[in-house]
């Protein structure tokens, strides 16, 4: 299993000082699945300070985007993709049921 992670926006300040189209937060997703199709995801927002961009922003890749993200989220990254793989193991091995025995 290969945790896959999408941009889903990108907040950017079009003018700031002498810089534009600044990136300030990344909207991102996570998410994987087994082969039996359980899946697991989270989403989120982190913040970015990227005066200066290295690229012009019409040259901004997904994957540049993705690379930021987990930059800014750091050790999270580990934390977020755990919490997919245990989801994914939760479907798989569940260990709470509900219903009503009648």
């Amino acid at each position: 299993m290969a945790i896959t992670w999408n941009i889903n926006s990108m907040d950017r300040d079009l003018k700031s000082g002498d810089h534009e189209n600044i990136i300030t937060t990344i909207h991102w997703t996570a998410s994987d699945a087994d082969s039996d199709g359980n899946t697991g995801s989270s989403y989120g927002s982190v913040g970015v300070t990227l005066v200066g961009t290295p690229k012009a922003y019409a040259d901004v890749t997904e994957s540049d985007a993705i690379g930021w993200a987990k930059d800014a989220l750091g050790d999270q990254v580990a934390e977020i993709e755990s919490n997919i793989a245990n989801q994914i193991s939760l479907m798989k091995n569940p260990i709470t049921a509900s219903g009503i025995s009648w």
